[in-house]
């Protein structure tokens, strides 16, 4: 375990609309922002979108199960925003719900928004912190310098 203190910083409130790509969105905003070590938490409609429900067989690295939404599902999650370098890395866990089904993802690929999405990020200042690729695991991991 490694872990730092921090304090809050900036609070954005973000609507994504019909259609927006929302992944894509909240990079470009993270960029424009610097939004570089924040926790976010997401409501709203997802149209399409590419998610990974988990691995396949407990190993590291862990070879994802891939499961696409293709209907409307109504969408609830959390997730953090860190930096690689100069890019964004966002990760994003959510509860995807459609005609009484539900579905626990990780959402990776594409988003679709289905009406209206909504984010309110809170940044964290004061820790140095930036998600880099993490070979052995096969993903990027938060660290802290």
């Amino acid at each position: 375990m490694d872990y730092r203190e921090g304090r809050i910083g900036r609070v954005f409130a973000v609507r994504f609309d019909h259609g927006d790509d929302f992944l894509e969105e909240l990079t470009a905003l993270a960029r424009r922002e610097r939004i570089g070590c924040a926790w976010f938490h997401l409501l709203g409609g997802i149209r399409r979108a590419e998610v990974v429900t988990g691995p396949k067989e407990p190993t590291m690295p862990p070879e994802p199960v891939w499961h696409r939404i293709v209907d409307p599902h109504e969408v609830v999650g959390m997730g953090s925003i860190f930096f690689d370098g100069e890019t964004p890395k966002i990760h994003l866990h959510t509860v995807l719900g459609h005609h009484g089904q539900t579905l626990c993802a990780c959402m990776r690929g594409s988003t679709e928004v289905y009406l209206i999405l909504e984010a309110y990020i809170t940044e964290i200042t004061g820790i140095a912190a930036a998600r880099p690729f993490f070979p052995e695991g096969g993903f990027h991991r938060v660290v802290f310098g």
